[in-house]
């Protein structure tokens, strides 16, 4: 089905095909035309699969359809706001609507605010209010608490990566910014996972809403190599040098649990001949922004990095991704190696799994669904084989998942020890 057939103007379709956008994805052809009706959405689907294009053409088409009347009303006042968990998704999101704006028969203004840097030039850039305001939680109440932004006219609201706000303690704060907006308002809702708070947020915030599941299928799952590699923690980043060198490979998103160690990861390799540096929340916007551009054409190697990377950054044709260190959870796997075997390229994503973490691993491969063989390298075997050795998880990462005793284990122990 092509996109003119969901109800979009030729300029937005022109536009569409400019970015790339050939035929709608699955949730694209779901979404459209809903949000073009005016209903609710509630979207789930999985990272990847064109949640941006799915809210961003139908909003620009609300948009210019009912401009003239909008600007009549509220001057200085934004007229849709989408809120991301992250600056490098904002930035992102912006860049997509700011694109396909372009090809408008009427200019519609689009403005980005996030925070870690100077929110003069924000407060500047909504002088006059703005037709798209694509922002983080925290920023966008600084500047409604300076009257640099006002959301009582606003019309449409979307929740990009629901999911990622709430886990990134973004509660309280939506909570003010709802309070903001007027409650008659069009909501659109996406999220790749519904866990117990974000299903409740949802059945707040949406009014009967349309809700679009799209499964993963085989031709829509990204098509991603996954190995599993045993080795023994102190060896980890010489296993890492090994394999860029050894491979051959250009370009490598690397996952670490820290920040201190994203910058002692890239520290070692770059010393090792590896042009490698480090990303992770304690660099400026600017320093964040240089990095992503630099790895984007290829001058860097490799980048390490915390989760900050595991959604919101889009990189085409990354071939590699790394998990150092083991994620969180098996959602927090889903989203690092789904960096990789994007837009219908092939990735790899390989995991580097201890004694310690293999306890770990093996939920991560439960609650996926599959099962992974253990890999060695020459020379890198472990000292202990990672799937019969059982160790105490590794101090100092704030505890593994699934490995920490709960309450009850708590008062067993006590009990055991004091009788």
């Amino acid at each position: 089905m092509p996109f003119l057939a969901l109800g979009l103007s030729p300029a937005l379709v022109h536009a569409a095909g400019e970015l790339g956008f050939a035929t709608p994805t699955p949730i694209q052809t779901e979404a459209i035309p809903a949000i073009l009706q005016g209903a609710d959405v509630l979207g789930a689907a999985q990272t990847g699969s064109g949640k941006t294009a799915a809210f961003a053409l139908p909003l620009l088409q609300r948009l210019q359809d009912g401009l003239a009347a909008d600007r009549q009303q509220a001057p200085r006042g934004v007229r849709a706001l989408v809120l991301v968990p992250t600056r490098e998704l904002a930035a992102q999101v912006g860049d997509v609507v700011r694109s396909l704006a372009q090809a408008l028969p009427q200019p519609l203004k689009v403005a980005v605010v996030f925070g870690g840097v100077s929110v003069n030039p924000q407060m500047l850039a909504l002088r006059g209010g703005a037709d798209v305001l694509v922002a983080t939680p925290g920023r966008l109440l600084d500047l409604a608490r300076q009257n640099a932004v006002q959301l009582s006219t606003t019309r449409l609201l979307v929740l990009d990566e629901a999911d990622r706000l709430l886990d990134m303690g973004f509660a309280e704060e939506l909570t003010h910014v709802l309070a903001l907006l007027p409650p008659r308002r069009q909501n659109l809702f996406f999220s790749a996972t519904f866990p117990a708070d974000v299903q409740a947020l949802a059945d707040n915030l949406l009014h009967d809403p349309v809700r679009i599941t799209v499964e993963a299928t085989e031709t829509s799952e990204p098509d991603i190599v996954q190995r599993a590699i045993e080795v023994d923690p102190a060896r980890r980043t010489q296993l890492l040098r090994h394999l860029v060198k050894e491979q051959g490979w250009k370009r490598v998103l690397v996952f670490v649990a820290t920040k201190y160690a994203a910058e002692l990861v890239a520290e070692k390799l770059y010393k090792a001949g590896i042009y490698a540096t480090a990303f992770h929340g304690d660099l400026s916007q600017g320093a964040r922004k240089q990095v992503l551009a630099e790895f984007k054409n290829e001058q860097w190697e490799v980048v390490v990095t915390t989760d900050l990377a595991a959604r919101g950054i889009d990189i085409a044709k990354l071939p590699v991704v790394v998990n150092y260190d083991l994620p969180r959870s098996a959602v927090d796997y889903v989203h690092r190696i789904g960096r990789t075997g994007r837009a219908g390229e092939t990735g790899l994503a390989v995991s580097f799994v201890s004694a310690a973490t293999e306890a770990h691993f093996r939920l991560i491969e439960k609650r996926q669904g599959m099962a992974l063989p253990r890999e060695q390298v020459a020379g890198f075997e472990p000292s202990a084989p990672a799937a019969t050795a059982a160790a105490p998880a590794p101090a100092g990462t704030g505890g593994i998942k699934g490995k920490r005793p709960s309450k009850k284990d708590k008062l067993r122990a006590a009990a055991a020890k004091g009788s």
